[in-house]
């Protein structure tokens, strides 16, 4: 059955973290909790954990992946900004948005979009994850935690825990999370003098970012 990592969700224990990424780097895949919902993550340089992401969260290589970072120093390793994008970006970071972006030479090309090569990245606000990524010190490949079939996130780590006990090696329970997607942007047009193409409101409001509602 897959571990259960019960931490404080503002002051997370150093000792669990630790466990948590030896995990990962052994190519193992975790449910974490975000600033939207429970995700799934693994080591971003594990080709088979990310495969075995895809496989548990029912997608193909078509579906975007997200890199979790801690900062936007972190995120701009791993896509090309201007100072355009780099603006909205610092109004949105952190919190509950998923910005898809060119992806630089640093993303394998089996991560980035297989047709656009682009890659989602999103700095989320939320303790627990901040501090396993400090403790990684290197973003992660997630996924939102939706199971096969379903349409919302799973928000329950027991719940997580009893429908992936063989699927995932450990769940990190912080507790409940908002259960609300990422406000997803696409902001690859704003490269060549276009604006943002919001692909799905969630709970990022577009007002903090200075867009208006579509």
């Amino acid at each position: 059955m897959a571990q259960l990592f019960e931490v404080h969700p503002d002051n997370p224990q150093p000792r669990l973290l630790k466990q948590a990424v030896a995990l990962l780097q052994q190519g193992r895949v975790l449910a974490v909790p975000t600033d939207s919902s429970y995700a799934l993550v693994c080591h971003i340089d594990d080709k088979a954990a990310a495969d075995a992401l895809r496989r548990i969260r029912g997608v193909d290589e078509r579906h975007h992946l997200t890199l979790l970072c801690r900062d936007l120093g972190e995120l701009s390793s791993y896509a090309r900004v201007d100072n355009r994008q780099y603006r909205l970006l610092k109004l949105g970071t952190p919190g509950p948005y998923t910005f898809i972006l060119e992806a630089t030479k640093e993303v394998p090309r089996r991560l980035s979009h297989p047709q656009r090569k682009t890659i989602g990245l999103r700095v989320p606000d939320h303790a627990t994850l901040q501090a396993l990524l400090a403790v990684h010190g290197a973003p992660l490949l997630a996924t939102t935690l939706i199971a096969p079939g379903d349409t919302e996130p799973l928000n329950d780590p027991q719940d997580i825990r009893e429908r992936f006990e063989h699927a995932v090696a450990a769940v990190v329970d912080a507790g409940a999370c908002a259960q609300e997607p990422t406000t997803v942007l696409d902001l690859t047009a704003m490269g060549s003098g276009g604006e943002a193409l919001v692909q799905r409101l969630g709970g990022g409001p577009l007002s903090r970012l200075g867009l208006q509602t579509v």
